[in-house]
């Protein structure tokens, strides 16, 4: 009988829409994809084509300050995939950026970027807690990830 490899957490797996935000993750930046048409302008999350406001094609992508606040979480009981189980309780987070509250990323507040998923006490989590975004490389993808800012 062989050992068997701990299974490996999710990772996301760009595509060519959204590339971009991971190279920008890599560098360290958060970065969201904006309708570059003079008259709209607005920012899109998930990165596509084309823009869902005016249908224009042309588009940028700008750099985020990195805040945000707490919109919803879950704590997964029991953890649903066994490559979490050594980790729960652990948190599952969309925070809203500052620049744009419809504007919704999902990750996990941690205590520091390298932390493990269980790092934060899930009494500390509040829905409207203001965060600042911090960035792990994990299998070769960096992802980012959420710290509780000190109120």
């Amino acid at each position: 009988m062989t050992a068997q490899l701990p299974a490996p957490l999710l990772n996301p797996v760009p595509d060519d829409d959204g590339a971009p935000f991971w190279t920008y993750t890599a560098r360290g930046e958060l970065r969201v994809q904006a309708c570059a048409n003079p008259d709209c302008g607005r920012l899109r999350f998930p990165p596509r084509p084309c823009c869902p406001h005016c249908r224009s094609f042309d588009s940028e992508w700008r750099r985020m300050s990195g805040r945000g606040r707490i919109w919803s979480y879950v704590l997964p009981h029991p953890p649903l995939l066994p490559a979490y189980a050594a980790q729960a309780p652990y948190n599952a987070v969309v925070v809203e950026l500052a620049e744009d509250p419809l504007i919704r990323l999902v990750g996990n507040v941690v205590a520091s970027a390298d932390a493990p998923l269980d790092s934060v006490d899930p009494a500390r989590l509040r829905i409207g807690a203001r965060v600042q975004v911090a960035f792990t490389e994990t299998d070769g993808v960096t992802v980012p990830r959420w710290l509780l800012e000190r109120s």
